[in-house]
């Protein structure tokens, strides 16, 4: 199922969780792992000198310094790289969100794995201001591949899978998360929690759903999670239906919870949305910042279908 991994790294203890399930996904699935840094972005045009991504300090750029980072990212990830069997380190430099999604395309890579942050000491401050590093948020946004997002230790880490929970707002891009979720499940003979959030505060403003009509909404879920999934599933029998409602990011958490979850999958915004009406948007990054396992964001058809 996975051929191609791509670890997007700065190489700092932010991206420790991600490393380590991106080196047991090389060894699980035998595949090949890119481990793929970008350390600075240039300060103007074509100048000589670079910001680095992990300290903010400029940098005078040069084939040693390349060089110097490289053996660096050697040493960071010395214990991994000794079971390694393919993997190999590239940095390079640019603005790192490009750059991913660039190397991501010309390796037509299965899986983009990095953390939720690109800098240890922001994540404090990161999480009180309920806001994702920008790298990831826009990296998610705009691959045609399925990206995994790690900000906790993982204890899986897809060898013992044995619960993952596809979020659905019914869009085009949780289609296509459904459809990767299945694959997923069935490659690992994990059980398959297919999961709707109806949004209690969705509406006019200052409305309040009764309870008469958020039941209906809940019915109307059910249907079509009956309808537009199930099907897919065809001989694949291990999975269950949940619904809820409230607040979706909060009631996503406590599922997922109560299901012992390994693996959370969601879509992020799409196009044929209005971002600010894109229930699983703003949700999925609130949701990567309280996971306790790894997130998938998946947008796009591609990678995600039966071959």
């Amino acid at each position: 199922m996975f051929k191609k991994i791509l670890f997007a790294t700065t190489s700092s203890p932010a991206c420790d969780n991600a490393a380590k399930v991106a080196f047991d996904l090389e060894l699980k699935w035998d595949a090949k792992l890119m481990v793929f840094h970008v350390l600075g972005v240039p300060t103007r045009g074509y100048s000589s000198f670079v910001t680095d991504v992990r300290t903010g300090e400029t940098e005078s750029i040069d084939p040693d310094y390349v060089e110097w980072v490289t053996e660096e990212m050697k040493y960071t990830y010395e214990n991994l790289l000794k079971d390694s069997e393919n993997s190999t380190l590239e940095a390079v430099i640019g603005v790192p969100h490009r750059e991913i999604l660039r190397k991501a395309r010309k390796e037509n890579v299965d899986m983009i794995i990095m953390g939720a942050h690109t800098r240890d000491e922001d994540i404090g401050a990161t999480r009180y201001r309920s806001v994702v590093g920008s790298t990831m948020q826009k990296v998610a946004k705009s691959a045609r591949c399925p990206v995994i997002i790690v900000s906790r230790p993982c204890t899986t880490c897809w060898k013992l899978f044995s619960n993952i929970v596809i979020c659905t707002d019914f869009t085009k891009a949780s289609n296509s998360a459904f459809l990767w979720a299945a694959k997923l499940s069935k490659e690992v003979n994990a059980r398959l929690h297919i999961f709707h959030a109806v949004d209690i505060n969705a509406g006019e403003p200052g409305k309040v759903s009764g309870q008469s009509e958020i039941e209906g909404r809940i019915n109307e879920a059910k249907g079509r999670i009956e309808t537009m999934y199930i099907p897919e599933l065809k001989d694949f029998d291990n999975y269950e239906v949940g619904t809820r409602e409230g607040t979706p990011y909060v009631e996503i958490l406590k599922f997922a919870r109560e299901k012992q979850a390994d693996l959370i999958v969601m879509a992020h915004h799409t196009r044929e949305i209005d971002p600010e009406l894109a229930l699983l948007g703003s949700t999925v990054e609130q949701v990567v910042l309280r996971s306790a396992c790894p997130v998938t964001s998946v947008n796009h058809p591609d990678k995600v279908a039966d071959e």
